[in-house]
């Protein structure tokens, strides 16, 4: 904790998608480190949200733009002069990519061609991380984990304009900031994780997100896929992993590269037996339904190799999908009785940090 708190003291970061669910996590991070943060983003995505309720925004200088206007951007961009940028901002939600794929390969792809314009036209970034997802493969529902030489072709429009997303970042890297020896002249990484969760997630289509709320109003859960099995782990543990990666390569550039992030083998979960996890922490009674509503296609079975991440970092999960889960009651609970969730916040960074 010490070291990696230290070494973002003072530090100018520039984070996309700062208004969402893990960028509000990651501002919290970043400002309790000492970092000088400067977020882009749309108004926050749902209502409520962690964004407004935890009072982020007292933490970082806010900036509310769109992704895919270059021009307020880089205005933005210019004016923060950023050591470090993150890029998370994203159309996240793989069925609303359904319902509009063309803003989601605007915002996805060409978000990220707009971001990497600016660090190209800088002279300030020294370390540069793409956020992507583990959907970003060609899934072929193997039962064995995705390794980062994987082919990449996701299959709905949200997953394959995350892996578009990748090659645009692994066109600039060789294109733009190598040099004639095969340098990296700025170190740029990206990084592909497997489903979070967490206190303060309030998207549609996020099993968590339909937990809390049906406890919020004293209803059953629905699920409508609950032998989906997913790769989950709380919110901190990428985003602490964001941060180590962005830290390493700034010091060294050959860490710059291509890292899966998820949980250990026991910590991929089917939906139901995830809701059953929930269930028995949240306690009063609660308990949950089948109700498969037959939507678009969706990956029945998806799991990350991430021995590179183990092997480069020495990196390992704190926290078991166990004690996620009772971090997430805390906060669902607190939030629900109109507690402060920011301290919340505070006291699992803490806990996280020193697991």
């Amino acid at each position: 904790m010490k070291n990696i708190f230290d070494f973002y003291k003072g530090k100018r970061v520039f984070l996309t998608g700062h208004t969402g669910f893990k960028g509000s996590w990651l501002c919290k991070l970043l400002s309790n480190a000492g970092a000088i943060v400067t977020g882009y983003s749309l108004e926050p995505p749902t209502n409520p949200s962690l964004f407004d309720i935890a009072g982020i925004s007292k933490d970082i200088q806010s900036v509310i733009g769109d992704i895919r206007d270059y021009v307020s951007l880089k205005k933005a961009f210019d004016e923060a002069k950023p050591e470090i940028v993150i890029h998370l901002a994203a159309q996240p939600i793989v069925r609303d990519s359904y319902k509009n794929p063309a803003y989601t390969y605007e915002t996805n792809v060409m978000g990220t061609v707009n971001i990497l314009e600016c660090v190209r036209n800088s002279n300030c970034v020294k370390s540069f991380l793409n956020v992507t997802t583990d959907k970003v493969y060609l899934n072929k529902e193997w039962t064995w984990g995705y390794r980062e030489n994987e082919e990449l072709d996701g299959y709905d429009p949200y997953s394959n304009s995350k892996s578009c997303s990748e090659l645009v970042t692994h066109s600039y890297k060789h294109s733009f900031f190598t040099d004639k020896d095969g340098q990296l002249t700025i170190p740029i990484s990206t990084a592909r994780a497997g489903n979070v969760i967490g206190g303060g997630d309030f998207a549609n289509d996020r099993i968590i997100t339909d937990c809390v709320r049906a406890a919020e109003k004293q209803e059953d859960i629905i699920v409508r896929n609950p032998f989906s099995t997913r790769p989950y782990q709380h919110v901190l543990e990428p985003l602490y992993v964001y941060m180590v990666i962005a830290m390493k390569q700034y010091e060294d550039s050959k860490y710059a590269g291509y890292y899966n992030v998820g949980p250990d083998d026991v910590d991929c979960f089917q939906t139901g037996a995830l809701v059953d996890l929930f269930v028995s922490k949240w306690g009063e009674g609660m308990k949950w339904v089948n109700k498969c509503d037959g939507g678009p296609h969706e990956a029945n079975f998806l799991k990350l190799d991430c021995s590179k991440l183990k092997a480069t970092f020495g990196w390992t999960p704190r926290w078991n999908l166990e004690e996620a889960m009772e971090k997430i009651v805390e906060w669902g609970k607190i939030w629900i009785e109109g507690g402060d969730v920011r301290a919340c916040m505070d006291k699992q960074i803490t806990e996280f940090l020193n697991a």
